[in-house]
C-alpha cells in the first residue's frame, strides 16, 4: 500500500512539474513589444556612426524667409532618408497647408510641392536645367 501511495504522489509531482515547464515555454516565446515608441525624434545609424535615417518635428520658424519671397514656415514633420555622403536622397514632409517630396541622386532632383493655393513640380538638373510644372 505504501509503494501505491508513493507512486501516485510522485506521479501527481511529475504532472505538475510537467506543467510548470509548458507554462514557462509557452510565456517565454512572446516577445516583449511594446505598442507604441514616444519620443521627439528617431534615428537610424549606419556602422560608422553616421545619421541615414531620421524623423524629426521642426518647429514653426516666423522669421525664415522662402526661396518665394514669403516669410515664416509652419511647424513641419519631417523624414529624411540619407545616403553615405551625408546628402539628403528623399524627403517628405508635412506641415500645416500642405506637404511635399524630394527625391534627390547624383543627377539632380524632382521635387513635388502642395502647400496652400500654388502646387508645383520641379525638375533640377546637376548641371542648372530646370523645369515647373504648375496648374494653371
Amino acid at each position: 500500500m505504501k509503494t501505491q501511495r508513493f507512486t501516485v504522489a510522485l506521479t501527481v509531482i511529475n504532472l505538475v512539474v510537467l506543467l510548470v515547464i509548458l507554462f514557462l515555454i509557452n510565456t517565454s516565446l512572446k516577445p516583449d513589444v511594446a505598442s507604441v515608441v514616444r519620443g521627439k525624434a528617431f534615428e537610424l545609424m549606419d556602422d560608422q556612426g553616421r545619421v541615414r535615417a531620421e524623423i524629426k518635428v521642426l518647429p514653426a520658424e516666423a522669421d525664415f524667409k522662402m526661396p518665394d519671397g514669403s516669410q515664416g514656415y509652419p511647424e513641419t514633420v519631417i523624414l529624411r532618408l540619407i545616403d553615405s555622403k551625408g546628402g539628403p536622397n528623399v524627403k517628405l514632409a508635412a506641415t500645416e497647408d500642405g506637404s511635399g517630396l524630394v527625391l534627390g541622386g547624383d543627377a539632380g532632383y524632382v521635387q513635388i510641392l502642395s502647400r496652400s493655393n500654388n502646387p508645383f513640380i520641379k525638375l533640377n538638373t546637376k548641371d542648372g536645367k530646370e523645369k515647373v510644372v504648375r496648374v494653371e
